[in-house]
């Protein structure tokens, strides 16, 4: 089956290349790949026409749009999109050679109509912010997801395209959480594809700590203002500086300390833009 990739990025200058690299070195073939630039405004779209041209990449397809988050980015690349089967990954990933196709063995065998995969490895783990951000979400060391991870989720990596254009693909919130709205309205999970090794950053300054938690309390919350306004509670300076230092002395991790307040004040700033209407993209 032919297979298309899509990447959406948005200021991503520092990462695409290795990304695009990594993809390249896939054992499996017959791929395309194609980046959606979401309105960056640092040099990523100039990173990625260079590394089609100084990579000789073919199949290479670069599209843009308006910063409106990956949801749409996502949409906009599968209307470009000529495979049978969709991999959706982000710039900020590598792979083991055999990724895709690992990932995509279930689906060509007819044993699934979508997969994720749980070898899912932090990147730049030596860095201390990014192991406090593992610590933080609760996180198994050096991976990302936590202990006893289930075999089914909510984000697809890999998905029959028929399936996706089926439901409309994402919602185009531009949200964190877009990338679970395939799963709902399919009304099924991705399902594990064993053996598909990859890598993915943590966060790994305090400035991309905050930014990454300010579009994570962006969010829609379940109970709506409700919700938005707890958050903002439990974020806030007091309950973050003592959650911070608990955490701290638990996991030997002074750091952590610091994290933890920048993090909280993230989603503190992102739920209260959520909560006076404020854009939900990054």
């Amino acid at each position: 089956m032919h297979v298309s990739i899509i990447i959406p990025v948005y200021n991503e200058e520092d990462v695409i290349l290795e990304c695009l690299e990594s993809l390249l070195g896939q054992t499996q073939r017959d791929l395309e790949i194609i980046v959606v630039d979401d309105g960056s405004t640092d040099n990523s779209k100039v990173k990625i026409q260079n590394a089609k041209l100084q990579l000789k990449i073919q199949n290479l397809k670069i599209l843009t749009q308006k910063h409106r988050g990956p949801g749409p980015a996502r949409n906009l690349g599968v209307k470009h999109a000529k495979g049978e089967i969709l991999v959706f990954v982000d710039a900020d990933m590598t792979f083991a050679p055999d990724f895709v196709g690992k990932l995509i063995q279930p689906i060509e065998e007819g044993e699934s109509r979508g997969t994720f995969s749980k070898l899912e490895y932090v990147k730049n783990s030596e860095n201390v912010w990014a192991q406090c951000w593992g610590v933080n979400e609760g996180w198994v060391k050096g991976m990302r997801h936590p202990k006893d991870y289930p075999d089914k989720q909510k984000v697809f990596r890999a998905v029959l395209k028929s399936e996706f254009e089926r439901v409309g693909g994402f919602s185009p919130t531009g949200e964190y959480t877009d990338d679970w709205t395939l799963s709902e309205k399919l009304g099924y999970l991705a399902e594990s594809a064993p053996g598909a090794v990859f890598y993915h950053k943590n966060p790994d300054s305090l400035e991309d700590v905050f930014f990454q938690a300010k579009w994570i309390g962006k969010r829609q919350y379940k109970l709506g203002k409700v919700g938005t306004t707890v958050s903002i509670v439990r974020s806030s300076f007091p309950i973050s500086l003592v959650w911070g230092m608990v955490k701290a002395v638990e996991n030997k991790l002074p750091q952590f300390v610091v994290f933890k307040i920048v993090y909280d004040f993230g989603i503190f700033s992102g739920a209260f833009l959520s909560f006076i209407g404020g854009s939900n993209a990054k």
